[in-house]
């Protein structure tokens, strides 16, 4: 497994912005051979869930609840992926977790890191 670091969650009011970024590291051929770079959220009572994820070729992959609000990026050294959250809604309240997939080194997780939108 990678070891992954997220960084940019917080407060923040209803119509605001927040940034989320992960970095991966760890062996530097599992770190070449990832696949996919993709957030996750879980809300309190509710089951983890996709948010967006990006494949080494680039292609992305939104849920529906958040198309059009948040963008996913990977960055240029290809071990980081940034979430871009923009018109933050009270729903949108959970814990972000990174998710790297690396076929050496499987699917890894981040520790999660905390959103919280006020109305």
């Amino acid at each position: 497994q990678l070891q992954l670091v997220e960084s940019g969650g917080g407060l923040v009011q209803a119509g605001g912005s927040l940034t989320l970024s992960c970095a991966a590291s760890g062996s530097i051929f599992g770190i070449l051979s990832i696949k996919t770079m993709g957030w996750y959220r879980q809300a309190p009572g509710k089951q983890r869930e996709l948010v967006a994820s990006i494949t080494n070729g680039g292609n992305t992959n939104y849920s529906d609840s958040v198309k059009g609000r948040f963008t996913i990026a990977r960055g240029n050294a290809k071990n980081t992926v940034s979430l871009q959250m923009n018109s933050l809604k009270p729903e949108d309240t959970a814990v972000y977790y990174c998710n790297v997939l690396s076929l050496p080194a499987g699917e890894s997780w981040g520790q999660g890191t905390l959103v919280t939108v006020s109305s």
